[in-house]
């Protein structure tokens, strides 16, 4: 019969049992029981000795030999006994049994004692009797009943010893073996098999339950199947391409959607790294999705080229998601791969024409950015030198606004393409906006090619543009900086050729200009006038400083000029001049105009009370910028609200205004005429100085310019001639076309003289007065009086 493993153990429990608990006692029992015994037969052999013994002393006493010799044997027969030896005093009779002396180690006592003999005379020793007591086995001490019980204990062990294995095989080891079957039988033909058992013990129980998990195992696995099936079926039929992947990027799962996308068979695809499926310069981006595209909830994102199974490329977006390994289950994953071919090639297109200009094709603003941080990166590792061109255009707002803009779009397209004639392939050139161009050059001296190219640049531009068949004279003013020897970084680069280009146009345009660090601290403090001017304007620091007009014939105040100045609380009085022509960049000029022309009206309605300056004019200055439709509007209303009327206001301008020719120019320009106001044509004889200017336009003053003025006491003879010609035809031309004559820049009695001299009816300058604010204004006007001559006023300035 064979031996199962739960029966061995069960075997060796029992062995166990009975070798720790019943042979223990047992084997106590037999000592016990051993030495009971020994006690007993040693008691009964020392009586027999006693009693012999003294059985011994009459033949010992009577030297018989033969009756010694009985009880010797008498005493040698018994079992217990195993060498006896008696012996007389007189060493007559010496008698052992047997006649060897056996081992001492045998025996297990020697009893030794005196034979006496009673005689007349007393009791004697007549010799000695000594007797081996024989060394006896465990079981030999025990007699045939004493074994019979100890046979019977040892039937009763095996039988319980053997019913128990019985038992064992028949209540636990025969449902176990079923029930080991079954699930054999489930594990190798893959069906749920069932134990034949029943009992109303534990192992019925065992047997039920097990039966009842296999039914539950059954149910289950078929509704597993059937999800598994539906899960599959959903796999396939969606309309997107689905994969998984393991760990090691190794595809485990693909869609029909996915191998009819592709074109590439299940059995070629499963097993295989996705990456190997993935263009060999787009790899290492999709290894680095879970790094750099981890999004919220787990899912990665990346967007690759894929290779087809026809070798076609395609671009595709992959969004996975998936869940790590853990003790308790594998790594899982879920990615959707999306054709985006068509979306990134309108990404593309769109990107194309997010960086360029859709006026002139060539790159916008953006686009040059990107290039010039791209170039920066390419000229350091080839230790090379990178230039950039800012180029603006001369004039190019006269032709917008008196033009049109169309023709300002065909102006730029014909320089954009004359700019790009002039350069190298790989050369890159931007429009930045407007008028304004960018161009990069690359190369080891970068410095001495842009000066080259700019020179090109600059000629290139000097024969005339045809627009609309009317030729047209632009020009450019450049900017130069180079990298590195002039920025570090592509946003400086960019910004100190600006500064070049600036530096250019201040010095006389239509040329190019190298940038150098003096013009840092030009645009440093060009940014600090710009926010002197923001700070001005909020705190109230611009004022009005009017200087007086006065009549050359007698001196009498006929007017002022309201002068801008901006009153720094700590730096005082700043340049006007600079000023202005910051304002005019920036756009602020027209809210410096209206803060000026305000406080100089609320000036002049204070000097209207004093006594003959009730008539007094103001002149005031207005920028080109500062024409605007709501102009005559807004002067009417301060007028209405102090008081004055509109002849006592002049509006000066300078042939910056009249050569813009501009029809809302014009139109605001008559308003104000309309109003009552007059025109001042200010800085006459220098620019162009046309005078058709007096013709087409209401001037009703002009003002001989300053420089005149001083030439006039010149120490060269000549100079002085040619000055005295000027302005008597200025003055001749604008009295015959009904104009007043005002010189300014009187600073000697010598110029006053002969100004009045030719009749020029009035004058300003430092001779008379510098321009001052109101309160120091009033204390100076108490100096002039209607009957003063020069000499005192020469004496009073």
């Amino acid at each position: 019969m064979k031996m199962h493993s739960v029966e061995s153990r069960f075997i060796a429990i029992v062995i166990g049992a009975l070798l720790i608990f019943v042979a223990p006692l047992f084997a106590l029992f037999l000592i016990l029981s051993s030495d009971r015994v020994a006690r007993e037969r040693l008691q009964n052999t020392e009586v027999l000795l006693a009693a012999n013994v003294q059985a011994l002393g009459k033949p010992l006493w009577d030297f018989d030999k033969e009756s010694v010799d009985q009880i010797v044997g008498a005493l040698q027969a018994d079992a217990d006994i195993a060498f006896v030896h008696v012996r007389d005093t007189s060493d007559v009779i010496d008698i052992q049994m047997p006649a060897a002396r056996p081992d001492p180690d045998d025996a297990r006592s020697i009893v030794k004692a005196d034979i006496l003999y009673k005689a007349n005379d007393g009791i004697k020793k007549v010799g000695t009797a000594e007797i081996w007591i024989r060394k006896e086995g465990l079981l030999s001490r025990f007699s045939k009943d004493e074994m019979s019980i100890f046979a019977i204990f040892f039937f009763a062990v095996a039988t319980l010893f053997t019913a128990a294995i019985i038992g064992n095989r028949i209540t636990i080891i025969r449902p176990l073996m079923r029930l080991t079957a079954a699930i054999e039988a489930t594990r190798r033909l893959g069906s749920r098999h069932h134990v034949d058992w029943t009992s109303n013990d534990e192992m019925g129980a065992l047997a039920h339950n097990f039966n009842e998990m296999q039914s539950k195992l059954e149910r289950e696995e078929k509704e597993l199947k059937l999800a598994h099936a539906r899960a599959t079926d959903i796999y396939n039929l969606t309309p997107a391409m689905l994969f998984s992947i393991d760990a090691d990027n190794r595809i485990t799962a693909v869609s029909d959607y996915w191998l009819t996308a592709t074109g590439y068979r299940r059995a070629a695809v499963i097993g295989q790294e996705f990456t190997d499926f993935v263009a060999e310069d787009w790899r290492e981006t999709y290894r680095r999705r879970h790094d750099e595209n981890s999004a919220d909830g787990g899912i990665c994102e990346a967007t690759v080229r894929f290779r087809c199974a026809d070798d076609s490329m395609i671009d595709v977006l992959i969004l996975e998601t998936g869940v790590a390994a853990s003790s308790s289950r594998q790594a899982l994953s879920l990615s959707v791969m999306t054709d985006v071919t068509d979306l990134k090639e309108a990404e593309n297109r769109n990107h194309r024409q997010a960086i360029t200009d859709h006026l002139t094709g060539l790159l916008n603003r953006q686009g040059f950015e990107s290039v010039l941080d791209e170039l920066i990166g390419d000229v350091d590792k080839l230790g090379q030198q990178l230039a950039c061109l800012f180029v603006d255009l001369d004039r190019f707002k006269w032709i917008n606004d008196n033009l049109g803009h169309a023709a300002g779009d065909e102006v730029l397209c014909q320089v954009a393409a004359r700019l790009r004639r002039q350069l190298r392939a790989g050369d890159r050139i931007a429009r930045l906006g407007g008028d304004e161009f960018a161009i990069l050059l690359a190369a080891p001296d970068a410095r001495q090619l842009a000066m080259d190219v700019s020179e090109r640049l600059v000629a290139s531009l000097r024969t005339p543009l045809t627009v609309n068949g009317a030729e047209l004279n632009v020009s450019a003013s450049i900017g130069v900086a180079v990298y590195p020897d002039h920025a570090e970084t592509a946003a400086c680069l960019l910004q100190k050729s600006d500064m070049a280009m600036y530096a250019r146009k201040r010095s006389g345009k239509n040329g190019v200009q190298l940038f150098d660090n003096n013009m840092v601290d030009i645009a440093r403090k060009r940014l600090e006038t710009e926010q002197f001017i923001d700070q001005g304007l909020r705190d109230d620091w611009f004022t009005a400083h009017l200087q007086p007009i006065v009549s050359l014939a007698d001196g009498r105040v006929a007017g002022f000029e309201a002068l801008m100045r901006l009153n720094h609380p700590e730096r005082g009085l700043l340049p006007p001049a600079e000023i202005i022509g910051i304002a005019e960049e920036n756009g602020s000029i027209g809210r410096i105009g209206d803060c000026i022309l305000s406080k100089s009206i609320a000036s002049l309605a204070v000097i209207s009370r004093l006594e003959g300056l009730a008539d007094s004019y103001l002149a005031v200055n207005f920028s080109p910028l500062q024409f605007e439709p709501a102009l005559p509007t807004r002067l009417a209303a301060l007028l209405l609200e102090h008081g004055i009327t509109p002849s006592r206001i002049v509006v000066e301008i300078t042939e910056a205004v009249l050569m813009l020719d501009n029809p809302v120019v014009r139109e605001v320009l008559d308003a104000l005429s309309d109003l009552g106001c007059r025109i001042a044509l200010d800085d006459f004889g220098t620019g162009y100085s046309s005078l058709s200017y007096l013709n087409r336009f209401p001037v009703d003053i002009v003002k001989v310019d300053q420089s005149f003025t001083r030439s006039l006491s010149s120490d060269q003879p000549d100079v002085r001639r040619k000055s005295r010609m000027l302005v008597e035809g200025i003055r001749t031309i604008s009295h015959q076309m009904g104009c007043a004559v005002v010189a300014e820049g009187i600073e000697t009695t010598e110029q006053w003289d002969i100004l009045q001299a030719m009749q020029v009816e009035f004058g300003q300058g430092y001779l008379l007065s510098r321009p001052l604010p109101l309160d120091a204004l009033l204390e100076k006007l108490d100096e002039f009086t209607m009957a003063e001559k020069p000499e005192r006023r020469a004496a009073a300035s």
